[in-house]
């Protein structure tokens, strides 16, 4: 089950502790504690949101992965950076322009993560997470 965004201190975040893990944005060593923690990009689209690793995305990667998704979704909301956190047993991320994307506090958010990427979107953009995430899997083998 997806998790939900929720309002933090910082504005509203999202729990992603498997995920951050999964996609190398936070690192831990064999006894558990953080020793990375992503600086990630936050991209918003209408219905989608893109955190993309800071250090571990070339820029070019990048640019085509943001102008895939305003081309897809015919829309763009600001980039931000945050930082993954340590929030209570795992890792959150504070999403800037969430609400700009269409997201607010309560709502479900799937997500696609690949190596050093998560796309948080909701079902009407799930096809185009898939697609961002192949066309991500392609650029990190190539």
């Amino acid at each position: 089950m997806a998790n939900s965004i929720k309002k933090s201190a910082g504005g509203l975040a999202l729990q992603i502790t498997k995920e951050a893990r999964k996609a190398g944005l936070a690192v831990e060593d064999s006894e558990g504690t953080a020793t990375r923690r992503a600086e990630v990009y936050v991209y918003g689209f209408d219905d989608l949101l893109l955190l993309i690793d800071s250090e571990n995305v070339a820029v070019s990667h990048r640019a085509e992965l943001v102008a895939a998704a305003a081309r897809d979704s015919s829309s763009i909301h600001r980039g931000e950076v945050a930082t993954v956190e340590i929030a209570g047993n795992g890792y959150q991320i504070q999403l800037p322009g969430c609400r700009d994307a269409g997201f607010e506090v309560g709502d479900s958010a799937p997500v696609a993560v690949g190596k050093a990427v998560i796309f948080v979107y909701n079902g009407s953009k799930r096809r185009l997470a898939q697609d961002l995430l192949s066309i991500h899997t392609e650029q990190v083998s190539s």
